[in-house]
Parts: C-alpha cells; sequence; structure tokens
C-alpha cells in the first residue's frame, strides 16, 4: 500500500511539473524572478491595476494640457502666443523623453521598475507645481493680463526656474508612464495565444476608455476647482490622485508577468546592421537569400530569440548580412564582430523599422492639429458665453468633455459589436487593419480643422456685428455659445479613437521583440514632434504675416478677436489633407512583418 502510495505521489508531482510546463510564459517572469504562469499571472486581472493607474495619471496632468495656457497667461503673466508656445514645448519634451525612457526600461531598469520610478517623478513634480499655485512669494501678484491699461509684473527669475522645474520634472515622470505602462501592460498576454491575442486588442481599447475616464473627471472637476476654488487646488487634487495611481500599481506586483531587462538593446543591433551594411556596401549580394548569415535553427529556439524569414525589400541592408571568407579558416560566423555580420533576423528587423518611419512621419501633422484645439480653442471660448443651463456656466477648457464623453461610449460598442462584426468579413483578429484605422483618424482631422475654421469666421462676425472686437475675455462675453466649439472637439475626439490607439496596436504588434517599449513610444514621439512643429509654426506664421495684418500676425498680441485664426485653421486643414493623400501612398507601399516571430517548440504545440 506504502508502494503504491509513493507511485501515486510520483505521478501527480510529475503530472504537476507538465502542467506548470504548459501553463509558463516564454520570457516572462514573476516578481520573485520565477517562470510566469498564465493561470497565475497576466490576463485582464493584471492589466486592471494598470488601467487604473493610467486613469488617475491623466485625472491629475491633463488639466494642465488644457487648461495650461489660461494658467501660464493669467496668472504667471506670460503673453498669448508665449504661454501657447510654452504649453506646447512641454508636451512635446514631454512625449520626446517618452522615447529614451523607453530604451532604459527595455534594456536596463525593466518595465515594471520605470513605471514606479516615473510615477514618482510625475508625483514630485505636482508638488511643486502645487506649492508655486498656493504661496504667493513662488509667483507674480495678481493682475488682469487682458486689460491694457495694467502692465503686469513678470515671473522673476527664481519663480520662474521653479516653475521649469516643477513642469518638467512633470514632463520626465509623464514621459515615463506613458513609455512603459502600455507595454507593461501589452506583456500580461501571450501574442502567440489566440485567445489572449483577441484579449491585447480589447487591452488597448480599454486603455483609451481609462485615459478618457480619467480626462473625463479632470475635463469638468479638476477644471472646475481649479477656475473657482483656486490652481492650488486642483493641483492639489491632482497630486493625491497620481499617489494613489502609484500606489495601486505597486500593490499588484504578484498578479504581473514581467519582462526581465535584457542588458542589451535592440536598438543597438539595429544600429550594427547600418554600419555593417556601410562597410560591406562594396560587396556583391549573393543571388540566393539563403547563403545570408542566420543561426542554425536549433540554436535560435535553445535561444528563445526571433526568427524571421527573408524579405526582398530594402536590399541595400541585406548586405549586413553578407558572410565573408575569414583569414583564419577555423574562425566562425558567430566569432566575428557584430559591426561587421549581422543574422537575417537582425537585417528584417532592421527593414521594418524603417518601413515603418513613413507611417510614423504621416502622423505628426494630426498632433499638430490637435495642439491648436489645447491651446487657441481654449482661448476663443474664453471670449463667448459659457453659460449651459441657467446659471451653470461651463469652462471653456471642459469642451473636450463632449467628444471625451462619446469616447467613454463609442469605445466598448466599438469594441463588443463592431470589432466582433468586421472580424467576421475580414478574419483580422481587430476588425480592420492597423494602417485603415490610423487613415480614418487623419481624415477626420482634415475634417476638424475645416470645422474649426468656419466657427472662428461665425465667431468673429459675432463679435463685429455687436462691436466687440475689443471686449475683455470672461468679463464681456460674445452673445455667442461655446457650444459652437464643440463640433472641432467632437471630429477630432472620433479621430483619436482610430489614429491613436491604432498607431499604438501598429507599432507594437510589428516592432521586433525587443523594442516592444520603445515602438509604444513612437507615437508619443510623433505627438513630440506634432507639439515642437506647433511651436515653430505659430512662431513662422507670425513672422510670416506681420508685415500683412494690423496685429502684426495672423496670431499676435493677446486679442483673439483681432487676430486671423480662422486663416490658420483653414491652412493646417489643407496640410492634413495634402498629409492624408501622401498617407495612402505610403500605407499601401506597407507589407507587414511576417507573423512567425518564435520558432515553436514542443510545450507551444501541445498548448495549442
Amino acid at each position: 500500500m506504502q508502494e503504491t502510495s509513493e507511485v501515486v505521489d510520483g505521478n501527480s508531482k510529475v503530472e504537476a511539473v507538465e502542467l506548470e510546463q504548459l501553463m509558463a510564459v516564454d520570457g516572462k517572469v514573476d516578481w520573485k524572478g520565477r517562470r510566469a504562469l498564465k493561470n497565475k499571472h497576466g490576463g485582464m486581472i493584471a492589466a486592471i491595476p494598470m488601467l487604473v493607474t493610467l486613469g488617475f495619471e491623466n485625472l491629475a496632468t491633463f488639466s494642465l494640457a488644457v487648461n495650461g495656457v489660461p494658467y501660464f497667461n493669467g496668472e504667471m503673466h506670460y503673453d498669448l502666443a508665449d504661454a501657447a508656445n510654452m504649453l506646447t514645448t512641454y508636451l512635446g519634451v514631454s512625449y520626446i523623453l517618452a522615447l529614451l525612457v523607453a530604451v532604459v526600461a527595455d534594456t536596463w531598469l525593466g518595465r515594471y521598475k520605470s513605471v514606479l520610478i516615473s510615477g514618482s517623478l510625475d508625483f514630485l513634480g505636482l508638488v511643486l507645481i502645487t506649492a508655486q499655485a498656493h504661496y504667493s512669494s513662488l509667483k507674480p501678484p495678481p493682475c488682469n493680463m487682458f486689460d491694457p491699461r495694467f502692465h503686469c509684473e513678470k515671473l522673476r527669475r527664481g519663480q520662474e526656474a521653479f516653475l521649469y522645474i516643477g513642469l518638467y520634472l512633470l514632463a520626465f515622470g509623464s514621459a515615463g508612464v506613458k513609455a512603459s505602462l502600455p507595454s507593461h501592460g501589452a506583456d500580461q498576454f501571450d501574442e502567440t495565444d489566440p485567445k489572449e491575442s483577441r484579449l491585447m486588442s480589447t487591452f488597448f481599447n480599454t486603455l483609451l476608455l481609462a485615459v478618457c475616464l480619467g480626462g473625463a473627471v479632470s475635463l469638468t472637476f479638476i477644471v472646475w476647482i481649479q477656475i473657482h476654488k483656486g490652481w492650488d487646488w486642483g493641483f492639489g487634487i491632482g497630486t493625491i490622485a497620481m499617489l494613489l495611481g502609484i500606489i495601486i500599481f505597486a500593490a499588484a506586483l504578484p498578479l504581473y508577468r514581467i519582462h526581465p531587462a535584457k542588458g542589451t538593446s535592440a536598438l543597438l543591433e539595429i544600429v550594427q546592421v547600418y554600419v555593417a551594411a556601410i562597410r560591406n556596401r562594396r560587396l556583391t549580394l549573393p543571388e540566393d537569400p539563403a547563403e545570408l548569415y542566420e543561426i542554425e535553427s536549433d540554436k535560435e529556439a535553445a535561444l528563445e530569440t526571433e526568427f524571421l524569414p527573408h524579405r526582398d525589400i530594402y536590399r541595400f541592408l541585406d548586405k549586413a548580412a553578407i558572410q565573408t571568407k575569414p583569414n583564419d579558416q577555423s574562425e566562425k560566423p558567430e566569432a566575428q564582430s557584430p559591426w561587421k555580420l549581422c543574422r537575417v533576423t537582425q537585417v528584417e528587423n532592421a527593414k521594418i523599422l524603417l518601413s515603418m518611419v513613413p507611417i510614423f512621419c504621416c502622423t505628426i501633422i494630426m498632433t499638430l492639429c490637435l495642439a491648436q484645439l489645447q491651446t487657441f480653442s481654449i482661448q476663443q471660448g474664453y471670449t463667448m458665453d459659457t453659460r449651459f443651463i441657467n446659471n451653470f456656466h461651463i469652462p471653456p477648457a471642459s469642451l473636450p468633455i463632449i467628444p471625451v464623453t462619446f469616447l467613454i461610449i463609442i469605445v466598448p460598442i466599438y469594441d463588443r459589436i463592431f470589432v466582433p462584426l468586421l472580424r467576421r468579413f475580414t478574419g483580422i483578429p481587430t476588425g480592420v487593419t492597423h494602417l485603415q484605422r490610423i487613415g480614418v483618424g487623419l481624415v477626420l482631422s482634415c475634417i476638424s480643422m475645416a470645422a474649426a475654421s468656419i466657427m472662428e469666421v461665425k465667431r468673429k462676425q459675432v463679435a463685429r456685428d455687436h462691436n466687440m472686437l475689443d471686449a475683455i475675455p470672461v468679463l464681456q462675453p460674445l452673445p455667442i455659445s461655446t457650444f459652437w466649439l464643440s463640433f472641432q472637439y467632437f471630429i477630432f475626439g472620433i479621430a483619436d479613437m482610430f489614429t491613436y490607439v491604432g498607431l499604438l496596436q501598429f507599432f507594437y504588434s510589428e516592432a521586433p521583440k525587443g523594442l516592444k517599449s520603445t515602438s509604444t513610444c513612437f507615437l508619443w514621439t510623433s505627438m513630440a514632434l506634432g507639439y515642437f512643429l506647433s511651436t515653430i509654426m505659430v512662431k513662422c506664421v507670425n513672422g510670416a504675416t506681420k508685415h500683412h495684418t494690423n496685429s502684426r500676425g495672423w496670431l499676435a498680441g493677446n486679442n483673439i478677436n483681432r487676430n486671423h485664426l480662422n486663416l490658420f485653421y483653414l491652412f493646417l486643414s489643407v496640410v492634413s489633407f495634402i498629409n492624408f493623400i501622401i498617407y495612402l501612398f505610403v500605407s499601401k507601399m506597407y507589407k507587414y512583418r511576417p507573423q512567425q516571430p518564435i520558432v515553436p517548440d514542443d510545450n507551444s504545440k501541445s498548448k495549442e
């Protein structure tokens, strides 16, 4: 009997080991460094705390993105154009830093630690901004910047330094959260598992939902607090929300599948391909691509690295994989310098990134348009009648709540109804291709700018008809409802859902395995360049038109009624249309990467 029980125990242990092997997730570990298991780690259960954290982060920071110009202009006494440029530069730096943080996360820190550290910097930046908004010694005396009779005192050097330290700590922290959190969330799903692959699509759609929910609270409650109770109260509530987000994210550590940092940069491997291709530029490509260098497939499986087939595009990069006969006949190809000889898979990854560059460039213009809705459109709202119901006034900075509310409703409908319906017809897990989704958003952004131009013509006509071109914003509102601006916000909000979520999925799914965090940052980098381009565009437009307008430029001065914002919006609509035509061409030329990311082993086959 004892021998029988020992045999049974032995069999159960073997079965337990086999089950654990079946449930193990390749390339992921738990918080103690053990192999992550599907039944214990990851999935939507682990993704929910991240979505909550991202919602809190957006709640804490989004009000500054939409209400920053009134703060810099009205409280810190920057001129209107300078305040708009200050906001877009801050947003641009925040997004461009995401790329740097992503490389550090992928190579050294890991995504989990990166989110924690970045969240802490985010919190510290908010603390400093709240302190400056509260203490009078850290800001200039109150003054009405819109009244030409007053000469308002500017920030002193120390006060300005304090503002910039807080602002760019916030920018750095926000960049780190944006860089690492979406990729860390996507790590909770196995791309090779069909069921989890569909859940990953749901995760990215829900990511937008979390951003919208946090943004909705920020656009309404936080903005209202800032205007009616004080900027310090508004920033203070955001600071508390950020702290809660960090605590919730950290507490869910035992649930996570963690992608360990490798200590080597996949981005460096891409650079090696270009260096090797340049060094081998005089070599002749073999007629048979099979003669190019690649490690053996059994070694590939043992290393659990990528294996991609050769594609007949960008052949000049193939020169990086040409095997030359070494002087020492005993020297193996593996022993050669990676700056002289690269694997075919390494070259194919470089080709994929190069193919993504035109798509990346075509999305920059959309953020250029978004920047205007976050700056000049808010100032338009301050000149208009903000009454909503009887004596209730909606702050102009809260106008984006209209598309955000629509997105909160439409995103679950899109994910649960439209995607499965489209999947039946197209056979694509996401319903439509990523590039089709991006294209729809680019068209809508063009239409949004055209609508903005028409609305500005109407607003200025009302000001002219009522002899109110020199009316003081807020104190002397024009007899036209601020809700006329909701058309441009509504259209652009739908464009957001298609383009930005489509870009996140596109970059994550197409990027090389070692560049997943970095790949999602291509979106943030695109947005950063859009914000920087906005800053440059405003200055260039003012410079080009200063001798042709009484206001010394289309966008110059603090009186928006005397400016030519309608022409600027029309110009952006035309630029967006041209950009879309270019996008149609480059997206048609793009070839999706081969869906063979990992050489399957016996365990993976048994899982299927």
